[in-house]
């Protein structure tokens, strides 16, 4: 009976033994084939862009492709443009923001090599759809040389090299590329609110008013100035509204002003205390609301005025509706015009 008992015990052992053994197997194959497991590997600490300084030396275009859109950063004459050597001139600080994260990247852990998780942590080929972007550098000679699909899960940034599926964890930071309209230089005028003394308004219904006001007063003091003085205000914030328009200046995209394909529907014009005027006409277009800029130069608001030429000629810049309004009002939900008297020499009525 005893010999029996300890077969059985040998027997339980061998299976759980080989059961053992097949799990660590299993778990072993399961890391080769690509698991989330973290992974020291020979590139930890490496640059992600080797001699990075001297490919942006001969940089000619840096190409960003999204899933659901691509663009890409020209370098011309007169600086990085957007899309071709006449496009809109992007931010140098979001820039250099871009070329000190590429420069300093490094290869960090080593994550997964499953192609179905490579969309978790945003490194999905975007080419395929997938969730990275694709960052490319491209010389004069249209030769990429550079190249990185990178995306972020929280606080880490990952990376990996177009072709290879193995993921990495990246130390480093580099600056948001899912929005183009991010890249583009709106610092086009900065105006504070008590800066503005004056503004001129023409409606589209062919109406106008000039409101005014003296220096060193609130927001809400503007008034009918000549000929209106004798209009009545809707409200004082009826009237600072629009008066302050420029200080709220956000646009939210652009495009040429040769692209323009309506006609002017309102006009608003901004005076400063100091002489500037910034002549805005309003278009409403079929694919938004746009506005175009020209300031008209004055005394010592002239070199700001040719400053503000230089970047906002031949540009027309999309508003949000709520904002574009502000430049829009009628002038009937601003004042109310003055009562006209009765004739009292009118014939009395037989």
């Amino acid at each position: 009976m005893s010999e029996i008992r300890t077969r059985q015990r040998m027997r339980r052992l061998q299976i759980m033994a080989g059961t053992a053994g097949a799990l660590t197997l299993l778990t072993v194959i399961a890391y080769s084939m690509g698991g989330s497991r973290t992974a020291t590997t020979s590139r930890m600490g490496n640059p992600v862009i080797p001699d990075f300084a001297s490919i942006r030396a001969q940089a000619s275009e840096i190409r960003v492709t999204l899933s659901d859109e691509s663009y890409v950063l020209v370098n011309t004459l007169d600086g990085w443009k957007m899309g071709t050597e006449d496009g809109y001139p992007i931010r140098p600080d979001r820039l250099a923001t871009l070329a000190t994260g590429l420069g300093e990247l490094t290869w960090g852990e080593g994550r997964t090599r499953d192609p179905d998780k490579l969309n978790r942590i945003g490194l999905g080929d975007p080419r395929d759809g997938g969730t990275g972007a694709l960052v490319e550098i491209i010389d004069e000679d249209g030769k990429t040389e550079a190249s990185l699909i990178t995306g972020r899960k929280g606080d880490h940034v990952y990376g990996r090299l177009p072709g290879e599926e193995q993921a990495f964890q990246v130390k480093g930071d580099l600056p948001p590329l899912y929005n183009h309209d991010a890249w583009l230089d709106f610092d086009i005028l900065e105006i504070n609110s008590d800066a503005i003394s004056a503004v001129r308004i023409y409606d589209s219904m062919g109406e106008s008013l000039y409101l005014q006001r003296s220096v060193g007063t609130s927001d809400r003091s503007f008034v009918p100035g000549p000929p209106y003085q004798d209009f009545k205000l809707v409200s004082r914030i009826a009237a600072s509204t629009p008066a302050l328009a420029l200080t709220r200046f956000a646009p939210i995209g652009v495009k040429p002003a040769s692209k323009l394909e309506t006609r002017p529907v309102a006009r608003h014009i901004t005076e400063t205390h100091d002489g500037l005027e910034v002549d805005v006409s309003a278009y409403r277009e079929p694919d938004g609301y746009f506005i175009t800029l020209r300031a008209i130069e004055a005394g010592e608001g002239a070199q700001r005025g040719s400053t503000i030429n230089d970047k906002a000629d031949g540009w027309a810049f999309q508003l949000s509706e709520y904002d574009w309004k502000e430049f829009t009002p009628r002038v009937s939900s601003i004042v109310r015009p003055p009562l006209m008297a009765l004739d009292s020499e009118q014939p009395t009525q037989p």
